[in-house]
């Protein structure tokens, strides 16, 4: 009875904790001054690739395929061009 416990425990911790572990965005003004435009940068492309992902969970893009269609969207600056690609 206290192996069933233990693996509980367990178990309700690596669900619990794990969304802890996603890549957060990054916030320009908690960054010191000399990172800030490199931090600005790696938000816009944060942002970017949140918004391909979108569009390819939209899509229904298969997941073997949401790593070609994300790459191409984020590649071009014209959305509708990877929405047909997915086609």
């Amino acid at each position: 009875m206290n192996m069933v416990r233990r693996l509980f425990l367990i178990a309700a911790f690596v669900l619990f904790v794990q969304p802890g572990f996603a890549q957060k965005l990054v916030d320009p003004n908690v960054v010191a001054p000399e990172f800030r435009a490199a931090a600005e940068k790696r938000r816009a492309e944060q942002i970017k690739l949140n918004e391909c992902a979108k569009m390819a969970v939209d899509a229904k893009v298969l997941k073997r395929d949401q790593a070609t269609f994300i790459s191409g969207c984020v590649d071009s600056n014209n959305p509708a061009a990877t929405s047909d690609a997915a086609k």
